[in-house]
């Protein structure tokens, strides 16, 4: 293996991006009621004091895309039962809660149930599996005809369910394009983003976020011909572009066939979801510093045919990034009306 594509599949599998996990949630058992009678000189009666509530698990949404990584390998998970009752009115304490820390746009899928819960905010805190109660002690079955009862209450068991964890990413706008087409480029120099960038195709391995004012945009991993059947790892992310309310469609200038680069990733987004296809749409071509300004303006009439947005950025040219952030401007005016 070429040592190039060796770092490229050590850095993949030690840090990609885990959108996708089935997990086993158990909360935790409620303790069990006590028996006991007062220990103290000239007192008598039931002193068995009550179990503790198991704790529960919940679900808490953050903004690490990386979350879900946890449960990569541990994928049974549990909350501290509830203490046992003791004697002289004690009662046992609680669990501890479980929290769960998963990225917004995680949708939490009970495998058993059938019931769909997703979070959408951060901090935003969802209760997935309940503590079972703890069993009442012998104090609490005292009465005026049994003074001395030994009865006392098991603590109910905590809920317990199979978990599907599926992250559909939340952004204003999704980049897309081929592989190294300066997608992290531009969401670089738009947001305070730090995305990884090179001269070599699938560069990035996963996601990457950055915030231009009040726009979340975030930078899909590039497709390829035959993403959407499974081929490279476009069909990993095709789902991320769901959730996107608007694409900004980057092909690159050193393109040999900007036609069929548009034509393919369209094709791809139509098979996975028609739904796509309807997204408002921007296209650009980036990398245009490369080009002759002849073979700039043949290649963009080119595009433009294809649609009528579609205009030359580079990094290098801050007029061309200007544009970028007026339409940018534009979605946060239109996004507040």
């Amino acid at each position: 293996m070429p040592i190039l594509d060796f770092i490229q599949y050590v850095d993949y599998n030690l840090y990609m991006l885990i959108d996708d996990v089935v997990i086993k949630v158990t909360a935790g058992d409620g303790g069990r009621g006590a028996v006991a009678f007062n220990k103290n000189m000239m007192s008598l009666g039931p002193v068995g004091g009550s179990g503790g509530n198991g704790g529960s698990v919940y679900c808490e949404g953050v903004s690490d895309l990386g979350a879900l990584r946890q449960f990569r390998f541990k994928k049974d998970l549990s909350a501290d039962n509830g203490e046992n009752g003791k004697g002289q009115f004690s009662d046992g304490q609680d669990g501890r809660d479980l929290i769960l820390k998963v990225p917004i746009g995680t949708i939490i899928h009970n495998l058993e149930s059938g019931k769909d819960q997703e979070i959408t905010k951060i901090g935003e805190r969802i209760l997935v599996a309940s503590g079972g109660h703890g069993g009442k002690g012998n104090f609490l079955f005292r009465s005026p005809r049994n003074t001395s009862p030994t009865r006392f209450q098991e603590g109910l068991p905590g809920e317990s369910f199979a978990f599907r964890l599926e992250l559909k990413l939340i952004a204003d706008v999704g980049l897309i394009g081929f592989p190294n087409a300066g997608k992290s480029s531009l969401l670089n120099e738009l947001t305070n983003a730090k995305s990884k960038v090179a001269n070599y195709p699938f560069t990035t391995l996963e996601p990457n976020l950055g915030v231009y004012y009040e726009l979340v945009l975030a930078d899909i991993p590039g497709l390829i011909e035959g993403a959407s059947a499974g081929k490279g790892l476009g069909v990993k992310f095709l789902r991320h572009i769901e959730r996107t309310k608007i694409l900004f469609h980057l092909i690159s200038a050193e393109s040999v066939n900007v036609k069929k680069d548009y034509a393919v990733i369209r094709k791809e987004l139509g098979v996975y979801n028609k739904a796509l296809l309807k997204k408002k749409e921007f296209v650009f071509l980036s990398k245009s510093d490369t080009l002759s300004p002849k073979e700039l303006k043949k290649k963009i009439a080119t595009l433009k045919k294809l649609n009528a947005s579609a205009k030359p950025i580079s990094i290098y040219d801050l007029d061309s990034i200007e544009k970028v952030k007026r339409i940018l401007n534009d979605i946060i005016k239109r996004k507040y009306k």
